[in-house]
């Protein structure tokens, strides 16, 4: 089973498995969008939120949800609910890091670097009972889940990619216009030049003055 959450930014989906067993499951299925929090250095819930389309960074994330999900965190944490200057622990689902020889829902991480902390200094009631109005139970198929997320994404990428080929070969056929015209306008401007120099040179053969050879040549060219 799955807990669902609803913040004050609706937007974000929020949630946390229901017990160690299930944060196995969500550590193994999770989505590279999605935020992992935990309480440092004490047990609690694995609470999860999942980036919005657009987003890739932890900065994108706004402060108001970081705070939701710190205090939703702090409050599933039978120490940690207990305590004041709570530090909880946040990093991408794609930074943590799982091993044969940890115990069931222990993790660690990839890069520490990547690891970020926010301190909560108490509980606010405000926060923890809005979350617990909205609090939802399901038992979504998770492996199903991230299947499907995962062709979505495939196919997204197919798209896009088609509209990049068809994006540069429309470009290559506008380069080729482009430039046929402007060998077309030069070759004409070359013989329309010679057969103006012709022209002079017949005319002066004539005897005729440069006047009225240029008179001529415009009579020729209308």
């Amino acid at each position: 089973m799955v807990f669902y959450f609803v913040g004050r930014d609706p937007r974000y989906l929020m949630y946390m498995g229901r017990d160690k067993e299930e944060n196995e499951e969500l550590i193994r299925y999770g989505w590279p969008e999605d935020v992992w929090f935990h309480v440092d250095k004490h047990s609690s819930a694995h609470v999860y939120i999942r980036l919005l389309e657009g987003q890739s960074s932890l900065d994108d994330i706004p402060e108001e949800v970081i705070e939701d999900c710190a205090q939703l965190t702090k409050l599933n944490s039978i120490e940690g609910c207990k305590l004041n200057d709570i530090t909880i622990v946040y990093t991408m689902w794609s930074n943590l890091k799982k091993t044969g020889d940890m115990a069931t829902g222990q993790v660690g991480f990839h890069n520490r670097a990547a690891v970020r902390f926010t301190l909560v200094k108490r509980r606010k009631n405000e926060i923890c009972n809005l979350l617990n109005k909205s609090k939802r139970e399901e038992n979504p198929n998770f492996a199903d889940l991230r299947d499907a997320r995962d062709r979505l994404e495939i196919q997204a990428k197919k798209r896009a990619a088609q509209a990049q080929r068809l994006d540069d070969k429309a470009r290559r056929q506008e380069f080729d216009k482009e430039r046929d015209i402007k060998s077309y306008a030069g070759v004409f401007e070359e013989e329309r030049m010679q057969s103006n120099q012709e022209i002079l040179d017949k005319v002066k053969q004539a005897g005729k003055t440069d006047i009225q050879a240029c008179r001529e040549m415009e009579d020729d060219f209308m």
